[in-house]
């Protein structure tokens, strides 16, 4: 089966696990990772230390790009490189684990990736550039807008709006049809 070339940007900590989930889910071929500030390889696969300008290089070689870099505090740097990505018109990647239970009545858009035993249900939509990481719900009729992060083992329940450039830490839940929007700290209830 004929994988499509990827190239990750960002070699830290989350690219880690994205390497893991984008394996298991055998859909593309990684050949590196952009990273200005890193050398060498992280889990077998080389670094390119160039800085975004090689972006458009890669584009005219028809690569496909998914951002690995993680988001706590700010979606800043996500949201920089996702607008540098659809100004030199390159192809995004959306990434799901084999592992994670999608609803075929979801709607997940470009440059998302929702990771191992991530679970999004029906009705649910999760916009671009979104992190559904490992082990979150996203229940039924939720909207988890751009460059938001759903940590590790969050509930989002039904009906919810999560607001762009949002954080919600691991284990945190939030009550059924509210909004949220900013930075949710890990553990907590919102109301």
């Amino acid at each position: 089966m004929y994988k499509k070339k990827l190239i990750l940007i960002g070699a830290g900590g989350h690219c880690k696990s994205c390497i893991d989930v984008i394996e298991q889910a055998g859909k593309y071929e990684i050949s590196g990772i952009l990273d200005p500030h890193k050398n060498g390889s992280l889990l077998g696969y080389p670094i390119i230390n160039q800085d975004d300008t090689y972006i458009e290089e890669l584009v005219k070689e028809d690569y496909y790009f998914f951002i690995t870099i993680g988001q706590i505090k700010t979606a800043e740097k996500r949201v920089e490189i996702y607008k540098l990505l659809k100004n030199y018109k390159a192809k995004i990647a959306t990434i799901v684990s084999p592992l994670a239970y999608v609803s075929k009545h979801s709607i997940i858009k470009e440059g998302t990736i929702i990771m191992h035993h991530a679970l999004v249900n029906a009705n649910a939509t999760v916009e671009e550039n979104c992190i559904i990481n490992s082990k979150a719900l996203v229940e039924h009729d939720a909207t988890i807008h751009k460059h938001t992060h759903i940590s590790t083992g969050a509930i989002v329940n039904g009906g919810v709006e999560v607001l762009k450039e949002s954080f919600f830490g691991s284990g945190a839940v939030s009550k059924e049809y509210v909004k949220v929007d900013g930075f949710v700290k890990a553990g907590s209830l919102t109301k």
